[in-house]
């Protein structure tokens, strides 16, 4: 394992330093100062479309009970150009997204509809964002080459530069120890200490693809690499990537989430299957999704353990119940949604639209 180089960035000054590694670094160039919060205007929402869904089952001998009940999808406007990434809704009700077209960070407030930006620099282009054990939205900004964080009382925006060359920055999860992981499809993933600012940046075993990333319930981070078409294991301590491969080959594993018992779940966007791997008995199972053109994109795991995906090739939904090895698709609302990315709270499962501009909801009971 190559470790490239190592940042140290203190409180909100920002500035680079050359620790000893192996070999010494090239000392890096001081990083910028921190962008100012400034926000544009609050910008009313148009009327949320809401509708009741009846989940469209796949083909079974059985009956398929719905894995939510009673369920609803709800949509939300952003301004128009926004092309929203990815989401994170926040404890406190809010909903952040990334604006990856205009460069910011977006905050819906559900109840009014109302979203308001942060802008997060020139040059920026956000992919992911999290919610940070500080509460923060935590960014992963490949347009910057950086790492983000904006307070959410004060929406300051600090920066934390990569040490290193482009990454592609793709997508960020915690560990048990408050240390955010991240990925970044040219080949690279790595690690951010936001007690002390330090980052370290690690070649890919594999090379280009590192795209989702998740830390399991026992405290394990793994991530999915599509052109890789793999997924890998990563050591907190060590920074180690160790590679699994999924039993279908090519099968462009996207992303991934953990369940409530540390099964690793995949997106497997080539292949148009659901994966699972579980480390406790090193067993591999695929499931083909329903329709004639699948297109997994996003995978997420709600708090019942049900699976939900975006699948591009039905312009939906789907859910998974692993109890009874069922699928349910669920239409969206606007055509070409093309949802990329899917995170919840009890009760609640959000995509971002990146195609029509919108942020969606299945509320489920």
């Amino acid at each position: 394992m190559k470790r490239l180089l190592c940042l140290l960035v203190a409180g909100f000054v920002l500035a680079g330093c050359g620790g000893p590694a192996q070999p010494a670094p090239t000392p890096t160039t001081p990083a910028p100062p921190t962008v100012p919060p400034a926000t544009t205007p609050s910008v009313p929402a148009a009327t949320p479309n809401t509708a009741e869904v009846t989940p469209t089952a796949s083909p079974s001998p059985a009956a398929i009970p719905s894995p939510a009940g009673t369920l609803s999808i709800q949509e939300y406007p952003v301004p128009e150009g926004s092309h929203p990434h990815d989401v994170a809704p926040a404890p406190d009700g809010t909903v952040w997204y990334t604006a990856q077209a205009s460069g910011e960070l977006g905050k819906l407030d559900p109840v009014t509809g109302e979203t308001r930006h942060i802008p997060l620099g020139e040059g920026s282009r956000p992919h992911g964002v999290i919610v940070g054990p500080d509460g923060a939205a935590w960014i992963t900004d490949g347009g910057l080459n950086a790492i983000v964080r904006v307070d959410p009382q004060t929406e300051e925006v600090q920066i934390f530069p990569l040490p290193t060359g482009y990454v592609n920055l793709n997508t960020a999860t915690f560990d048990r120890n408050g240390v955010l992981w991240f990925t970044g499809q040219a080949g690279a993933y790595g690690r951010l200490d936001p007690a002390t600012g330090q980052i370290e940046v690690f070649e890919a075993p594999r090379g280009r693809g590192p795209y989702g990333m998740t830390t399991t319930p026992q405290g394990d981070v793994y991530y999915a690499s599509l052109a890789g078409s793999n997924i890998a294991r990563i050591d907190v301590e060590t920074g180690q990537a160790t590679v699994l491969e999924p039993p279908t080959p090519g099968q462009g594993a996207r992303r991934v989430w953990s369940d409530s018992r540390g099964r690793i779940w995949i997106s497997e966007w080539n292949a148009g299957q659901l994966g699972m791997y579980d480390p406790a008995s090193g067993e591999w199972r695929e499931w083909p999704l329903p329709g004639d053109n699948p297109q997994p994109y996003a995978v997420y795991v709600d708090e019942r353990d049900i699976v939900w995906l975006s699948d591009f090739g039905a312009n939906a939904l789907v859910s998974f119940d692993p109890a009874t090895e069922t699928f349910q698709v669920h239409p969206l609302p606007s055509p070409n949604a093309n949802v990329r990315q899917l995170l919840g709270r009890p009760g609640e499962v959000w995509g971002a639209e990146s195609g029509a501009d919108k942020l969606v909801v299945v509320r489920y009971r």
